[in-house]
């Protein structure tokens, strides 16, 4: 038996639960071990230094003045319960959320070339470039989603130009504004904004 094996078997054998071989083991390790031998008996002094003090029953209610003496922990709402305070706004927060992860999947999948507007025979469309052609003129907003525009005549109105390009001639007239949307969120913005211009009407 080596010491590390001893201090384990010592604890055993304060207890009372050491016999037979372990036991004769444990005893020629401490004959021949004094470092062994002298933690033996420093746990016997322990033992018998505890047992010596007289025994105290504690007072009824010390449990209770402990607890009593704790600080008093500040009770943290959850999101949970701000969640069934508010019922309506966690609605309303889920919806734009999934809207958001919808419209933003959308933006990644539709690779179709979309144009708009209300005068649309005055243009011209070939593959993927829209011609607004010289002296032609657009009355009302214009808008070209997944493609090239080129402007030689005149748009009475906004042009807007979705995940593409423009090009604007020198002889091209805008009177509205020229948006250019070329990621995500500046599309959910600009959708938002369609449909509450909508309302607005």
């Amino acid at each position: 038996m080596n010491c590390k094996e001893a201090l384990p078997s010592m604890h055993e054998y304060m207890d009372g639960d050491l016999s037979g071989t372990p036991l004769i083991e444990l005893k020629k390790h401490m004959l021949f071990c004094p470092d062994c031998n002298h933690r033996f008996k420093q746990m016997q002094n322990a033992e018998a230094l505890v047992r010596s003090l007289p025994h105290v029953a504690p007072a009824a209610d010390l449990s209770e003045r402990i607890m009593m003496s704790l600080p008093k922990s500040k009770k943290r709402n959850s999101w949970m319960e701000w969640v069934k305070r508010h019922p309506a706004v966690s609605v309303a927060s889920m919806f734009l959320f999934v809207m958001l992860c919808a419209s933003v999947s959308l933006w990644n999948q539709d690779q179709e070339m979309v144009v708009k507007g209300a005068d649309l025979d005055q243009v011209v469309i070939k593959g993927d470039m829209v011609y607004v052609p010289a002296g032609s003129t657009i009355n009302g907003n214009l808008m070209v989603k997944r493609g090239k525009i080129q402007v030689d005549g005149e748009v009475k109105g906004n042009l807007v130009v979705i995940d593409g390009s423009y090009n604007l001639a020198s002889t091209a007239h805008i009177s509205g504004k020229i948006k250019k949307v070329d990621q995500a969120l500046d599309w959910l913005w600009f959708e938002v904004n369609e449909y509450v211009s909508l309302f607005a009407k």
